[in-house]
């Protein structure tokens, strides 16, 4: 399988990175090609501009956008390791999103204006990392569904893509170097098999 995955994190000796390594030798293991798009160490500007939006809208996109959808083309499926920020993806991964998933290329409006996605033929996965703990999250009320919606069903069900794995390893900071190395393994492992 051809996998893109998409980091963002600005640290890297940061557990997600860490996390990218444990999934890139799973997939190795697995006998998956992936590339990976490091967001922060490769500069991606996340801003969506008012001349950006206009050439969005009289149907031209950017030689830099277009690499990055030559990119989603070219992957059977979407993986996206993240840290959980304000109940969201980091900034850099949501104006990734806003300038990637374009209108007409991820999505549509029929004639009759209903949404329809247009990467159904994908699959993703969703790693992301919370340093509250399960319970914390859910003495708020927040459900880990909660958690990953923003990503799994705002932005990649409405895309077409349904078929999303999601995970959120809970309390990273709080962990001892057993768990985190379990976490590591399962994430691996997954990782081979997907």
């Amino acid at each position: 399988m051809k996998v893109l995955m998409v980091l963002a994190h600005p640290y890297q000796k940061s557990f997600n990175y860490a996390i990218k390594d444990a999934m890139l030798a799973g997939f190795a293991k697995g006998g998956h090609e992936v590339r990976l798009r490091d967001l922060y160490v490769e500069g991606f500007d996340p801003v969506l501009g008012s001349e950006e939006l206009a050439a969005l809208q009289a149907g031209r996109i950017s030689p830099e956008i277009e690499k990055e959808q030559a990119l989603v083309n070219w992957a059977d499926a979407l993986v996206f390791i993240y840290p959980l920020w304000w109940y969201d993806r980091p900034a850099i991964l949501k104006g990734w999103c806003d300038r990637v998933f374009t209108y007409d290329y991820a999505f549509t409006y029929d004639h009759k204006g209903k949404q329809q996605g247009l990467l159904g033929h994908k699959r993703a996965a969703v790693v992301i990392t919370a340093g509250g703990s399960e319970d914390d999250f859910e003495r708020r009320g927040i459900s880990t569904e909660q958690l990953t919606f923003p990503m799994t069903r705002g932005t990649l069900a409405f895309c077409g893509i349904d078929h999303v794995d999601s995970q959120v390893l809970f309390s990273v900071g709080e962990v001892d170097a057993d768990d985190r190395q379990m976490m590591l393994q399962e994430l691996s492992a997954f990782a081979e098999q997907f």
